[in-house]
Parts: C-alpha cells; structure tokens; sequence
C-alpha cells in the first residue's frame, strides 16, 4: 500500500518512519437484536408500523382475555386516547399500560402482563372487528410505553420526571399532623436514594439520635434523579454537527439546571420539616431546662455559701458585742462583779465536777481517779464562756448527754491543742 501524494503548497520536511503492515482480509458480519429486527423489515417489505402492529399481534395471540389480568385494565381517558404519537413523551407512561396504582414498584412480570392487556383492548384489527374507530395512533403510544417501561435506563429516566408518583408537602397555611402529613412525602422521595435503606421519619417516641440521623440524612441527601427524558431530541442528520452539539450542550445545561433546582427544593423542603418537627422542639426546650435547672443548681449553691457566711458573721459580731458589753459591765461593777465572775465561775466548775458525780461516772466507778483527773484539767483549759457552756449544757442532763458533752469539749481541745491528752475522754 503506498501513501498518498503530499499535498501541494506544503512546505516542510516529511519522513516516512514506519511502514504500514500488509493488509488482512476479514469477513465481518452485522449482528444485534436491532440489525435483525430491520433485517426482518427489510426482507419482508414492512413499514415501521407494520412491524409493530405484527409483534404485537404476536402477544394478542398468547393471551387468553380471562387469564385475571383485569387488574390492568384501566380506562384511559379520552384526552389520553387522543395522544399523537409524535407526542408520546407528553403522556404517562403508566396509565397508557394499565399500571397507574404500581407505577415505579411494578415488576417485569406485571409490565408484561400489563402490555399484553392494553394490545389486547387497543389492537387496531381488533377495534376495526368491533366497529370501533381507528386507533392505531394510541397503539403505537402503547408500544413506545412498553418499550420505555420494560428498559432499565429509559424507565429510570422516566421515573425522574414521573410527577403522578409525586406525594406534595403539607400546605404551609393548613393544619395538619406532622408524621401523616410529612411521611408519605418522605417515603415518595426516598425512592431516588443511591444508599439504601432509607430512613424512616419516625414518630412521637423516637429517640434525639434517631431524629438527628434521619435529617442528616436528607440534609446529605444522594439522589440518582436524572432529566434525560425531557431532553430535546437530537436531529440524526449528521451533515448539520454543528446544530447537533447545540442541542447536546442545551440538553446537558437544561439537566443541570433542573438538577440544581431539584435539590434546593428537597433541601427547602428537609429544613422545613426540621423547623416544624415537634420533636426537634421538645428536645431544644428540654435542653433549655435542664441548662436553667444547672444554672438555678449553680446560684442556689452560690445563694447559700453567702447565707452561711452572712450568718457567721453575724453570729461573730454578736459574740464580739456580748463579749464587749461582758467587759464593759464587768468594768463598770468593780469588784462586786469580779466577785460575781469568781462565784459563777466556782459555781460552773461545780456543775461540771457534780455531773461526774451525780451520774456515777458514767457507769465506771473504776476509773474514779481517771475522770477525776481528766475533769480538773478540762476545767483549767477552759475559759470563763467555755466553762459557761458547758455547764450550761451539763445542768440537768443525764449520763449519756453528760459524757457526750464532756468528750466532744475534750475532742476540741485536744485538736486545738490546748492540752495534750487525758487518760479517759
């Protein structure tokens, strides 16, 4: 094989690097379900339509009219009996097939069995045996929705745009319950989830964590929603390329714009919910009164550190006025109150010395001289407000409150070191 000659006006070295291999005669033969469908058209002479109608005569021949597939057999309307074919796109899909209460849940099974219903009622050759007008525009409907249904990608695509299978949110100015009124509309959406399973919206008894999972969720919300089916329809013609990638370029940007504006509308609708949940209230104002409650504990304790220290200070202050006036009085009465003080003093040591004795020390009349003992040096450890205390408090008491007494002094002086240690207390 030789190359061909360089063209004139072309200036510039050219070297040849390689060769080309020998060349290889191969047979090479058109396969694929398409190549033989039109093969089929091609050797047979027949139209596009004709080859519809003969598949679907194909189908009416297998089908029994009382196999109990009513189910399917739904009355279209009128205006949808009308449809042009030209405008198939326009129409939904699953009323033309029967399937309007299964839509996006019906199975492969029941698309068939759907489709084989609707040839069965729409057949053009069956409506003209009847007497009935010709529908062989609606029947070609039927096909284009059976062909769209029953393919994976086209029904996916189809699905994104599929408005009847749509639940709306509540009316903002409507009353309503929440769970019945936003559920159903959450359970619709979910249906375009990537990750699978999706959460449910939960009622009056969920947990915070379960609440705050489930709007997670939807806040990071991954939908496979897709708007191919409304796109344009690019011309086959393949003299005009220019023409052809402006409609490939408006198609990609009106998909990305209604992409966009789907997912700020669900993204509105999810932060809707959230304010108007009443659960994520409850939360917030349990939240704010266990804070107030933390706050009251904090103050309440603040409250009574200061009513303690209030309370010592003037307990303080008045031990300081009746020790001054003490003072003054003992100043002023001379030697006749000095007399009084000794007396008083004699008197309380007295008192202290007879409750020992009037309660027979306490039960242990053994260790006579031990308490004896201990008793005289609790008494010169005490000062004259001391030694009136707790003579005070000894005056009429019993034994037990008497030796109670006795060692709770002893404990105190001996922790403030005014004496050392005592044989009995």
């Amino acid at each position: 094989m030789s190359l061909p000659a360089i063209p004139s006006g072309f200036s510039g070295d050219f070297k040849s690097v390689s060769q080309l291999s020998a060349s290889i005669k191969r047979p090479i033969e058109p396969v694929g379900q398409y190549f033989l469908a039109h093969a089929t058209r091609t050797l047979r002479g027949h139209t596009w339509s004709e080859f519809e109608k003969i598949e679907a005569e194909k189908n009416v021949t297998v089908v029994d009219e009382s196999n109990g597939d009513e189910e399917f057999n739904e009355d279209q309307s009128a205006e949808l009996l009308a449809t042009d074919p030209r405008h198939w796109k326009e129409c939904d899909l699953y009323a033309v097939l029967g399937l309007t209460k299964y839509r996006h849940k019906a199975t492969e099974d029941q698309i068939r069995r759907a489709h084989r219903v609707q040839v069965l009622k729409h057949h053009p050759d069956k409506k003209s045996a009847s007497g009935g007008l010709d529908q062989d525009d609606f029947f070609k409907v039927i096909q284009k929705a059976f062909e769209t249904i029953l393919d994976p990608v086209k029904r996916r695509q189809f699905d994104s745009v599929d408005t009847n299978a749509d639940v709306p949110p509540p009316n903002v100015k409507s009353t309503y319950d929440f769970y019945e009124a936003w559920g159903p509309f959450f359970e619709s959406e979910s249906r375009f989830s990537n990750r699978q399973p999706v959460p449910s919206l939960g009622d009056s008894n969920s947990t915070k964590e379960e609440v705050e999972s489930f709007y997670k969720f939807w806040h990071n919300f991954d939908s496979w929603k897709t708007f191919e089916f409304l796109d344009e329809d690019v011309p086959d013609d393949t003299a005009n390329r220019d023409h052809k990638r402006y409609i490939e370029k408006k198609n990609n940007n009106a998909r990305k714009k209604r992409k966009t504006e789907d997912t700020k509308r669900l993204a509105d609708l999810v932060k809707r919910a959230n304010a108007e949940d009443p659960r994520i209230k409850k939360f917030k104002e349990d939240e704010k009164a266990e804070k107030a409650k933390k706050k009251w504990e904090r103050e309440a304790g603040a409250r009574k550190a200061a009513e303690e220290a209030k309370a010592k200070e003037e307990a303080e202050a008045k031990a300081k006025k009746e020790a001054e006036l003490a003072a003054q009085q003992s100043k002023e009465s001379g030697k006749k109150a000095k007399e009084a003080a000794k007396n008083a003093k004699k008197k309380n040591k007295r008192t202290v010395r007879s409750a020992v004795k009037d309660n027979a020390y306490f039960g242990d009349e053994s260790k006579t001289t031990a308490i004896d003992a201990d008793i005289e040096t609790l008494i010169d450890a005490f000062d004259d407000v001391t030694l009136g205390d707790v003579a005070a408090k000894l005056t009429g008491a019993d034994s037990a409150t008497a030796k109670q007494v006795l060692t709770t002094i002893a404990s105190e002086l001996k922790s403030s070191g005014k004496i050392s240690s005592l044989k009995y207390f």
